[in-house]
Parts: C-alpha cells; sequence; structure tokens
C-alpha cells in the first residue's frame, strides 16, 4: 500500500513540476520553440495522468490533476 500512495505522490510532483515549466515556458524562447516546449510538457502531463487513471480510476485522477493546477 504504501508503494502505491508513494508512486501517486511522486505522479503529482511531476505533474507539478510539467506545469510550472510549461508556465515559464510562456516567459521564455522564440515562439515556434515556446510551442513546442510547452506541447511536450502537456504531453508529459497527460502521461502521468494516464497512469494515475490506471492506479486510482479515472474521477480520483481528474481530482489530483485539478487539485495540482489549483495550488499553483
Amino acid at each position: 500500500m504504501d508503494t502505491h500512495v508513494s508512486e501517486v505522490a511522486q505522479i503529482r510532483k511531476q505533474i507539478e513540476a510539467e506545469y510550472i515549466a510549461a508556465q515559464r515556458g510562456l516567459e521564455g524562447l522564440a515562439t515556434v520553440a515556446r510551442h513546442e516546449y510547452i506541447t511536450a510538457r502537456m504531453e508529459n502531463m497527460d502521461r502521468c495522468h494516464q497512469q494515475l487513471v490506471r492506479l486510482l480510476g479515472e474521477e480520483q485522477a481528474i481530482q489530483i490533476v485539478a487539485q495540482v493546477f489549483g495550488t499553483l
């Protein structure tokens, strides 16, 4: 059980890092590079979300992602 909780916490932390990186990407780089950078961060967040869905189900996964977005 601790492994499961630990894995969820790690994924949540990764979503947070990707979200912050995407926000910072809005402040720098050329337009095309910025778009590609932010797209990559969003794709990484989606992969993390899909991992949460497999572990917890869709509803709980969405709640965790919404919590991350709401706290930043």
